[in-house]
């Protein structure tokens, strides 16, 4: 069995790695480069794939609910 021991992520990268994340584009492309980066530590890249999971639930909920709100807005305004 070959397993490597992976360095834990820091404090201070996971700091930065947040501070990374919350800038509105950028942040959204780092998460797949650390997600399926092959040089990204394991747990980091679990991490952004996590996140991008959600970032899909959400984004399909959102859509859903302007779908409806639309809809509903659409027929309450007589078209």
């Amino acid at each position: 069995m070959n397993e490597q021991k992976q360095v834990p992520v820091k404090t201070g990268e996971w700091f930065l790695t947040f501070i990374i994340t919350s800038i509105p584009i950028i942040g959204f492309i780092m998460l797949f480069v650390w997600a399926f980066g092959s040089s990204t530590n394991e747990s980091k890249a679990n991490w952004a794939k996590a996140a991008l999971v959600w970032f899909t639930i959400i984004f399909v909920i959102y859509m859903l609910l302007a779908l409806i709100f639309g809809a509903a807005l659409f027929a309450f305004l007589g078209g």
